[in-house]
C-alpha cells in the first residue's frame, strides 16, 4: 500500500487505556452513536482501547496487512441538488495501533458497510441513500470511480482472487455482481425480497443474502445467478457470518431476540436467545467465537461457535455495528 501522505494528515486524540502490548487477534468494531472504533482484545474478550476522530462510524475495514484500518460515517451533509455526486460525507484512514485519523477521503453520501479487495488497494463503500458503490483507490487516497448498483446498496462481499465483487441492493431484491477489472456491473442475480448483509460459502459457489423484513436467508448461486433455496429464520433479521468451517450460518433476529445457527446444507436450526435485539455479529477467525452486539444495549456477547453457549460479555460504548478481525 502506498505511503500515507504527511500533508494530508489529521490529528486526532485516541482516548480510553493507553496502548498496551496487544494479544492477536485484535477486533475493531464501528461504535456509531458513541462516535467511536472499539479495539477488543479476543483472546481476552477485553476493551483495550477506544479510538476517537470518526463521527458515527458504520462500516470498517482493515488491509490484509493490518496496517490500516478504513472507517466509514453515517453523517453527511445536505447534498447539494446541482451536483448529487458532491462529497458530503467521509472514510477515515486510521492507525490500527494508535488510532490517529491519518487522512479523510470525502465521498458522496453517508457510508454504510466497507469492504477491501484482497492485494488491500481498493476500499468498496455502500452508499445506501445514492444507489452506488463508491471505490476508494488506497494508493491514491481518492475515491476513483462510483458504480451504480441498485437501490439502496447495502453490503459488499469480494472473492478471494479479487477478481468479483457482489452488492446487495435491498430496494429491488437483487445482488450486482461487479468485475473488478472492467470496474462494471457485469450481471444482475436475483437476491430474495430486500438483501442486505451478505457472506459467500467457503468454495465460493454460494452468496447467503440476510432479507430482514421477510425473516429469511436467500442462497444464491453464483453459476446460476438466482435464489436456489430459502430458509424461514425469524422475524427483522440483521447480522450474518458464516462459521470457520464453513459449514453454519449465524444471523441474529432483532424481533425474536434470539441468535440462529442455521446449517445451509439440512436447513437444520439451533437458537440462542440473546436479550436485547441481537444485532451486526462477526465470527472471530481462528478462535472459536463469535461477536454479537445489541442495538439497543452497550454491549457484546461473546458466543461459543459450536456449543452456542455465550461466554460472557464485553461492555462498549455506543452500539457495534461492523467488526473488522486483524491478526498481527
Amino acid at each position: 500500500m502506498a505511503m500515507v501522505r504527511k500533508w494530508m494528515i489529521v490529528t486526532a486524540v485516541a482516548a480510553g487505556i493507553a496502548a498496551p502490548a496487544m494479544a492477536k487477534p485484535l477486533v475493531y468494531v464501528a461504535a456509531g452513536s458513541a462516535n467511536e472504533v472499539i479495539v477488543i482484545d479476543a483472546a481476552t474478550d477485553t476493551v483495550v482501547q477506544s479510538f476517537h476522530g470518526v463521527e458515527n462510524p458504520h462500516g470498517i475495514v482493515a488491509t490484509p496487512d493490518g496496517e490500516y484500518l478504513v472507517a466509514g460515517s453515517l453523517k453527511e451533509m445536505p447534498p447539494d441538488p446541482s451536483n448529487p455526486k458532491a462529497a458530503n460525507s467521509t472514510l477515515a484512514l486510521l492507525h490500527p495501533d494508535h488510532g490517529h485519523v491519518m487522512l479523510t477521503i470525502p465521498v458522496a453520501g453517508m457510508s454504510h458497510h466497507q469492504a477491501i479487495t484482497p492485494d488491500g488497494r481498493y476500499v468498496l463503500s455502500t452508499h445506501s441513500t445514492r444507489g452506488y458503490v463508491s471505490v476508494v483507490d488506497l494508493n491514491t487516497n481518492q475515491v476513483a470511480r462510483t458504480i451504480s448498483t441498485g437501490p439502496a446498496p447495502n453490503y459488499t462481499v469480494i472473492t478471494k482472487d479479487g477478481k468479483r465483487a457482489y452488492v446487495s441492493n435491498s430496494g429491488n431484491g437483487t445482488i450486482s455482481e461487479i468485475d473488478l477489472a472492467t470496474w462494471a456491473v457485469s450481471r444482475s442475480l436475483e437476491g430474495g425480497p430486500g438483501p442486505e448483509h451478505l457472506v459467500s460459502s467457503k468454495d465460493e459457489e454460494t452468496i447467503y443474502a440476510v432479507n430482514p423484513r421477510a425473516g429469511t436467508v436467500s442462497a444464491v448461486s453464483l453459476a446460476a445467478g438466482k435464489v436456489k433455496q430459502s430458509f424461514d429464520v425469524g422475524a427483522v433479521l440483521h447480522g450474518l457470518d458464516i462459521s470457520d468451517d464453513g459449514a453454519t450460518l449465524f444471523v441474529s433476529s432483532k424481533k425474536e431476540e434470539k441468535l440462529v445457527a442455521l446449517n445451509p446444507e439440512t436447513g437444520d436450526q439451533r437458537e440462542l436467545p440473546l436479550s436485547p435485539s441481537p444485532y451486526h455479529l462477526g465470527t472471530i477467525t481462528g478462535t472459536g467465537k463469535i461477536y454479537v452486539s445489541s442495538s439497543q444495549n452497550p454491549t457484546i456477547w461473546v458466543v461459543d461457535q459450536k456449543t452456542l453457549a455465550v461466554l460472557g460479555e464485553i461492555a462498549i460504548r455506543g452500539n457495534g455495528h461492523q467488526m473488522a478481525v486483524v491478526n498481527r
